[in-house]
């Protein structure tokens, strides 16, 4: 029997909170790693010592990561301003009403209830 389990305001505000501070924790550590690697540098597969035989980080990656996100952003402006319905869902279209539960929300985990 499914007996007494509810989600409190206490652990709504720590998801809350968890959701809204992760992001800055992955930021840190990217700096943090960027640093790092700026720093001590980088390992390599054939164990290379010499600074002789690396490429700098800049320009040659800086590059190479600036081309990779000018081009994310370039599709999703395309997907934004003309194609802004194809990821979208026809759902969306149909006007809310309170009164009548959407057909596609099937809450199974507290409707079924064993009974031994």
């Amino acid at each position: 029997i499914w007996g007494g389990f509810s989600v409190s305001n206490a652990t709504l505000n720590r998801f809350f909170s968890l959701h809204y501070l992760l992001p800055f924790l992955l930021a840190a550590l990217v700096i943090a790693h960027l640093l790092a690697l700026h720093t001590h540098g980088s390992n390599n597969p054939n164990g290379v010592g010499s600074n002789s035989d690396r490429y700098a980080m800049h320009p040659y990656f800086t590059f190479k990561d600036l081309v990779t996100i000018f081009f994310f952003f370039l599709v999703l402006s395309i997907i934004v301003f003309y194609y802004p319905n194809l990821l979208g869902h026809s759902d969306n279209y149909i006007p809310a009403n309170p009164m009548q539960t959407p057909a596609s929300i099937v809450p199974e985990w507290y409707v079924k209830r064993c009974h031994a």
